[in-house]
């Protein structure tokens, strides 16, 4: 009988997104031709940098405003937040290595501080803990050495966060971080190390090419240099950062009737400074604005409030402090967009949430559009603040098989990687999906505490979060 039930709920809710998709069919037909996203992204990519507190990242935000304007949301509006602001000076990396003569060569290496790393030197062995993982730094001595790991994890678990990797290091005793590229193309990656303070130890991200070398040199990477020697390099690890008090903002407009019960539709609009941050997040934040346009014509029983956050990169700042500034109790449920937009196929995760997953699933089955479902939770975008909260939520993403970022938190992440096509698609799936959140008979419960952490802790989160600083107090 219960199946029976559940089954006649799918049905119900894929007949509900069909009959929407056919109210919103000459909203879709718009969409599908009009050039806005396209402008709204070149103008967002034109900026260079919107580091989190930076000026770009303010001109990011009145961009936004202006685009949530001509997509005619109600009460569009700025609010600020204070933020400790991370600001990039320079970084070298340099090792002494024994020749075949014994006599030291010293060479120097591109390398990028990571934001929140503090300024300072170290020196130390170079030590290669090679993915990154708990397991691994555990089998390595990396007390009063600078671990050398990859930006990529195994195949056949979980991704492991950079935050992860760099705190169970530093925990473990290593006097320095080295972030490598698993890419390549002579690009370092960036990425924060903490979210929202300074961290513990020098860090910097390297080339794949990079790498290459100082995994040759390094304790556990066979320590015997190009020479054969057999000696261990000597490394030299240098930051230049500051961080002092700063301003970002969150753009915030409504869609929909005045209720008190709302859906959330959020994206980050700020990126790193190395570059254009077409991919992250620039396709999102247009997905997020299309999408807009489109559920502010539709007949919608919800209101939704569409949110650009600020200083998602540095530790989901604006994600925060928009959680800590609403009545929790009337949001429904949070579509965030981060990562959709990029490649073909849509990817819904659902973060323990089985209803938010059941939504994912009626609208890809009412479009015929693959939507891949991913109940897995993690902490690392700005559904975390909510659903740490209880509040059920999907994150949509996108991906183009590869394992990593990609283009992503490097020089390489510009407009020209984008195909706008898949934005404005995207966008259409988003505004069914925030529908379909708003449906009065779609029931979206709210995430129990324990389970929610039992989800984390099968997932093999809590080690790594532990280390991050980043395990919720109240699950102990």
């Amino acid at each position: 009988m219960a199946e029976d039930a559940a089954t006649e709920r799918r049905t119900d809710a894929v007949d509900r997104v069909r009959d929407r998709a056919a109210e919103l069919a000459p909203a879709f037909g718009s969409t599908w031709t009009d050039d806005e996203p396209w402008r709204f992204l070149t103008d967002l990519t034109a900026i260079g940098s919107r580091m989190a507190g930076s000026e770009g990242e303010a001109r990011g935000a009145d961009l936004v405003a202006d685009a949530f304007e001509r997509a005619e949301l109600a009460d569009v509006r700025t609010e600020p937040f204070d933020l400790p602001a991370w600001e990039r000076g320079s970084a070298s990396l340099d090792v002494t290595v024994s020749g075949r003569d014994g006599e030291p060569t010293t060479r120097s290496f591109e390398a990028l501080a990571l934001p929140y790393s503090p300024g300072g030197s170290v020196s130390g062995e170079l030590v290669d803990v090679g993915y990154g993982t708990p397991a691994e730094i555990d089998e390595r001595d990396v007390a009063g050495r600078i671990a050398v790991a990859s930006t990529t994890t195994p195949e056949g678990g979980r991704f492991v966060h950079r935050m992860e990797k760099f705190g169970y290091a530093v925990d473990a005793g290593a006097v320095g971080f080295v972030f490598v590229n698993h890419l390549d193309g002579q690009l370092p990656p960036t990425g924060s190390l903490t979210f929202g303070e300074e961290a513990e130890a020098v860090a910097v991200g390297v080339s794949k090419e990079t790498g290459a070398w100082l995994r040759e040199y390094a304790v556990g990477g066979g320590g015997a240099g190009p020479s054969g020697s057999g000696a261990v390099a000597q490394a030299e690890l240098s930051v230049e950062a500051s961080t002092t008090p700063g301003e970002s903002r969150n753009v915030i407009g409504r869609a929909g009737p005045n209720t008190d019960e709302r859906v959330l539709l959020l994206a980050h609009y700020d990126a790193h400074d190395i570059a254009e941050g077409a991919l992250d997040n620039g396709c999102g934040i247009a997905t997020v604005a299309t999408a807009a346009e489109i559920i502010a014509g539709a007949d919608l029983p919800l209101g939704v409030d569409v949110v650009a956050v600020g200083a998602e990169e540095v530790g989901l700042l604006g994600a925060e402090h928009l959680a800590e500034r609403v009545d929790l109790d009337s949001v429904k449920g949070v579509v965030n967009v981060d990562g959709a937009g990029r490649f073909r196929d849509l990817i819904a995760l659902a973060h323990a949430s089985t209803a938010a997953a059941s939504v994912a699933e009626a609208v890809s089955a009412a479009t015929r559009q693959p939507i891949e479902v991913d109940a897995q939770p993690h902490p690392f975008s700005d559904q975390w603040p909510f659903v740490r909260r209880g509040v059920p939520a999907l994150q949509l993403h996108s991906d183009s098989g590869d394992r990593g970022r990609g283009w992503g938190h490097t020089h390489a992440d510009t407009r020209d990687k984008v195909d706008d096509r898949n934005v404005r698609e995207h966008a259409m799936l988003t505004a069914l999906l925030v529908a379909e959140f708003a449906a009065p008979e779609r029931d979206l419960p709210r995430l129990d505490r324990d389970e929610l952490a039992t989800a984390f802790r099968e997932a093999d989160f809590e080690t790594g979060m532990r280390a991050a600083d980043l395990w919720p107090s109240d699950w102990d």
